[in-house]
């Protein structure tokens, strides 16, 4: 969001876009952790990015991107080639550690990359992890990947305390098996 104002003070034409399933503080903004927030513009799919983009808009932002189809990364493309300036914000892994819908072709393509980190809510170190929790209690890996909640479903973690039970995996040289333990 400190970008955004930035842009939007040197009077750079900016529109922000975010996935009309989220909807955890405002319909049409997006809004920080820490209660920032600023104008948004809801879509169902990427390419409706296209419908809504004004002709002197010079900065656009695309917020939570990982709930996207794989569309956003040509969406993104065709927006820098146009040569305006491309913001995207998202969560490059899910709850369960693993890479998150077109996040890691968007991070492989783009010319700066900055992986932020939060804080720990366990220990207090810097923490690279979404841990989801369900009545308290860590997810299991199989549960959905796609559930949007706010701080009282999920909560940063490092990697020390980052939780996903699974149902009895065992690491072979074939690679993965499943076999249950109860």
């Amino acid at each position: 969001i400190r970008r955004l104002r930035r842009a939007a003070i040197a009077r750079q034409k900016v529109q922000v876009f975010k996935p009309a399933m989220d909807v955890r503080y405002a319909v049409e903004k997006v809004t920080s952790h820490a209660g920032t927030d600023f104008d948004a513009i809801p879509i169902e799919h990427a390419a409706d990015l296209y419908d809504r983009l004004e002709k002197d808009t010079t900065v656009v932002a695309i917020d939570e991107a990982q709930f996207f189809d794989d569309k956003i990364i040509a969406v993104v493309d065709e927006l820098a080639r146009r040569g305006i300036r491309v913001i995207v914000a998202g969560l490059d892994t899910d709850f369960r550690g693993e890479p998150f819908g077109p996040m890691p072709v968007l991070m492989a393509k783009a010319e700066r990359v900055d992986k932020l980190q939060a804080i720990c809510m366990v220990c207090g170190e810097p923490a690279s992890r979404t841990q989801r929790l369900v009545n308290g209690k860590p997810a299991r890996y199989d549960d959905p990947v796609v559930i949007v909640g706010a701080a009282e479903m999920y909560e940063a973690r490092c990697r020390a305390h980052h939780e996903v039970p699974r149902q009895g995996v065992s690491f072979r040289a074939n690679g993965w098996n499943e076999i249950s333990c109860e």
